[in-house]
C-alpha cells in the first residue's frame, strides 16, 4: 500500500522566530502561521470525512479504456488521466459517473504533435487543453476533442514541470529541472495561453540556492540522484501557492499579481546542515496540512527523505504531528486516502485533493472484509485488472 501526503495554504504576514505554535490574528484570512522543522510536536489523529467530504468515482474499464490513471486534471465535466508510459494517450471520463468519453492520442514527430504529454492542463471555459511536453520543451494546444489549435516553445533556457490556467489570459508555469541548481532562475512565471510569452517572472527572495536534490557525482547531473518529490506550486481557489526550499517564506500568488507571505519557517534554511526542508499541503477552513523532508538519502539502500506530517489546528491554534484515517477502511492500519507526497492537487475550486485507488488493492480490502459504504458497493464490481477509482476529497460546504 502506499503512503500519501498532501499540499495547501493559508496566509501569513511575518515571522515570529522561536515560536513553535499556530499563531492567529484578526480573521481567519489575517493568519499568523510559524513552523518550528526542528521541533517536536504532540500526536493527532483525525478522521478525512470529519473535514473533506470524499466521493469515489470508478473508471470504466473496456479494452479502449484501459489506463494506468495518472490523474492530469479534474474538470466540470471531466476526468483526465494518463499513462505513465510513452504511448502518448490522453483518456477522458465523465466526471459524474466514470464512464469513458474518449480517448485522445497525438503523439509523434510532426509540427502539431508531442512526444510525451507529461502534464495536461484543462481550460473548459476556453474548450482547451494544453498539454506539456518536456522533450520537446514545447506546449501544445487543443480543443477538448484533439483538435489542434497552435504551441508555443518553453522560454529560452527553461524547462517547464509544471502548468496550470492562471486567469482567462496566462497560464502560470514552472521551472523545476533548472531551479534546484541554477542561482540566477526564477522558477515560477506567468506566461500567455496564446503563444507562451512570459508576461512575469515571479521573484522569491533567498540568501543562497539550497539544492534539494542529492548526487553521487557532483560534477554532473546523472540518474544517479534522488530528491524529494513534493510539489511546490500548489493551486487552491483562485491563488497559487508557491513552494521555494531556498526560501524561509511560503507565499501565495493570485490574479492582480497580488504575492503574501503564507509561512514563515525556524530555524532558517540557510543555516541549516542538512537541510530540513518545508512543504504545504491542504488547506481547510480549520486546518492546515505540512511536511517536513530531511535532505538525507542512501543510494545503496534506496531510502531516505525522511518525512514528518505536520498539522496546524487554527482553531486551537496549536501545531501537531498528525496521521488522517479513511472512514471508509474498518482497519486503521490501511491508509488509500491521505498521504502527501502522491496526493494530486487539482485547479478546482471544489476539491482539496484527487487521489487514485488502484483496483487490486480494493479487491483485496474486500476480501478481507476491510471495507464499508460506498467504497464496498463499488469494490464488489473490481476485480484486478480493472481501473483504478478515483477518490475525489471535496471542501465542505
Amino acid at each position: 500500500m502506499s503512503r500519501i501526503f498532501i499540499t495547501f495554504s493559508a496566509t501569513i504576514l511575518f515571522i515570529m522566530a522561536g515560536c513553535g505554535g499556530c499563531n492567529q490574528s484578526g480573521s481567519q484570512n489575517d493568519e499568523l502561521i510559524t513552523v518550528d522543522v526542528t521541533a517536536k510536536y504532540p500526536k493527532k489523529e483525525l478522521i478525512l470525512q470529519d473535514f473533506l467530504d470524499v466521493e469515489y468515482i470508478p473508471l470504466e474499464t473496456t479494452d479502449e479504456f484501459l489506463t494506468m490513471a495518472y490523474i492530469q486534471a479534474i474538470g466540470e465535466n471531466s476526468i483526465v488521466v494518463r499513462n505513465l508510459n510513452r504511448d502518448g494517450k490522453i483518456f477522458f471520463f465523465d466526471r459524474k459517473n466514470g464512464k469513458g468519453l474518449r480517448v485522445i492520442n497525438r503523439s509523434g514527430q510532426g509540427a502539431e504533435e508531442y512526444i510525451v504529454p507529461q502534464k495536461v492542463s484543462l481550460d473548459e471555459d476556453h474548450n482547451e487543453m494544453f498539454v506539456n511536453d518536456n522533450i520537446s520543451e514545447k506546449i501544445f494546444v487543443y480543443d477538448l476533442f484533439g483538435i489542434f489549435k497552435r504551441s508555443f516553445s518553453h522560454k529560452g533556457n527553461t524547462t517547464y514541470s509544471r502548468i496550470y490556467p492562471f486567469d482567462q489570459d496566462y497560464l502560470i508555469a514552472q521551472d523545476k529541472a533548472r531551479n534546484h541548481y541554477d542561482e540566477s532562475v526564477n522558477q515560477f512565471m506567468i506566461i500567455s495561453k496564446q503563444d507562451g510569452r512570459v508576461i512575469r517572472e515571479i521573484s522569491i527572495p533567498y540568501e543562497k540556492k539550497k539544492d534539494t536534490h542529492l548526487v553521487i557525482d557532483k560534477t554532473e547531473r546523472s540518474s544517479d540522484s534522488s530528491a524529494p518529490i513534493n510539489e511546490e506550486l500548489i493551486p487552491h481557489g483562485n491563488s497559487w501557492f508557491l513552494v521555494d526550499p531556498s526560501s524561509d517564506t511560503i507565499y501565495s500568488y493570485s490574479p492582480g499579481h497580488n504575492m503574501k507571505q503564507v509561512i514563515a519557517r525556524t530555524p532558517s534554511i540557510q543555516t541549516m546542515e542538512p537541510e530540513i526542508f518545508l512543504f504545504l499541503g491542504v488547506v481547510t477552513e480549520r486546518y492546515l496540512f505540512m511536511q517536513t523532508v530531511k535532505r538525507e538519502y542512501n543510494f545503496i539502500t534506496q531510502t531516505g527523505w525522511p518525512r514528518i506530517d505536520l498539522i496546524c489546528d487554527r482553531e486551537e491554534r496549536k501545531i501537531y504531528e498528525y496521521v488522517v484515517y479513511n472512514d471508509d477502511f474498518k482497519d486503521k492500519s490501511i491508509n488509500l486516502g491521505f498521504e502527501l507526497a502522491v496526493l494530486y492537487v487539482v485547479n478546482n475550486n471544489e476539491i482539496a485533493f484527487a487521489k487514485k485507488l488502484d483496483a487490486p488493492d480494493l479487491v483485496e480490502a474486500y476480501k478481507n472484509g476491510q471495507l464499508k459504504g460506498r467504497l464496498k458497493e463499488i469494490a464488489a464490481t473490481l476485480d484486478e485488472e480493472s481501473n483504478a477509482v478515483i477518490m475525489l476529497a471535496k471542501y465542505k460546504k
